[in-house]
Order: structure tokens, then sequence, then C-alpha cells
């Protein structure tokens, strides 16, 4: 059981290097058309850039803010020896709906549907520590 936790976080943190590379590709197409510097690279005040380079750094840094909370709700799972089939399957909704986020945000970017895939990626990790904690204390 705890081989699909581990594999699901292992894809979160696919998803996170994919977007890196996305952004990387954005910033250095922007440089190398003359958009954005090198220079403003120094400080990262990359003001000039277009949208698309936004929206990849914003993405990207995405990557490290509810994740956070998967990540640690899962190795707390394994530590607890609290993993089970609920677990698993909400850590899965969560990454693919992760993913499902950062395709529509590095794509046509439509907000509303953004937004529910990132309400269902919170959704899920909020139920992942209700299981953890349910099943922990009450177990």
């Amino acid at each position: 059981m705890e081989k699909y936790l581990l594999l699901a976080m292992f894809c979160q943190v696919l998803l996170t290097f994919a977007v890196m590379i996305i952004m990387g590709r954005r910033r250095f197409s922007a440089a190398r058309n003359k958009t954005i510097s090198m220079q403003d690279f120094v400080t990262m005040k990359l003001d000039k850039a277009g949208d698309d380079v936004h929206v990849a750094g914003r993405n990207f840094v995405n990557q490290f803010e509810m994740p956070v909370l998967f990540f640690v709700a899962s190795l707390a799972a394994l530590q607890l020896n609290a993993t089970g089939y609920v677990l698993i399957v909400l850590a899965w909704c969560f990454v693919i709906s992760r993913i499902i986020h950062s395709i529509i945000h590095l794509g046509g970017n439509r907000v509303k549907m953004r937004y529910y895939s990132f309400l269902v990626s919170c959704l899920c990790v909020l139920a992942m520590w209700i299981q953890i904690v349910t099943q922990v204390f009450l177990m």
C-alpha cells in the first residue's frame, strides 16, 4: 500500500520538475527574443516579460505551496502506518488535480476551471489530514 503513496509523491515531484523546465524554457526564450535581458535575471525583475513567463513562474511557486501539505501528510501517514485505500485514492486525486491545474494554468489559463482544480486539490489534502488524524486517534 505504501508504495502507491510513494508513487503519488514521486509524480508530484515530477510535475514540479516539468513546470520548472517549462518556466526555464519560457524565460530563456524571452531573453533570446530580447523581451528581457540577462541582467533582468540578476534581480528577477521580469516586468517586461510576457504573461506566459509570469504564469510559468507563478505555477512553479504554486508547486511549493499546497503540495507541501500533501508531502507532510504523506510522510506522516507513512511514519504513523496510517495508509490505506482511502488515503491512497485521496493522494492520487490530489496529484491528478494538481496536474490538471498546471495544464490549465500553463495552457489556456481558464480561471474558473483552474480554480475548480485547485479547490479539488485543497479538499483532497484536507481529507487526507482528516483521514490520518481519524485513523491515528480513533482506530
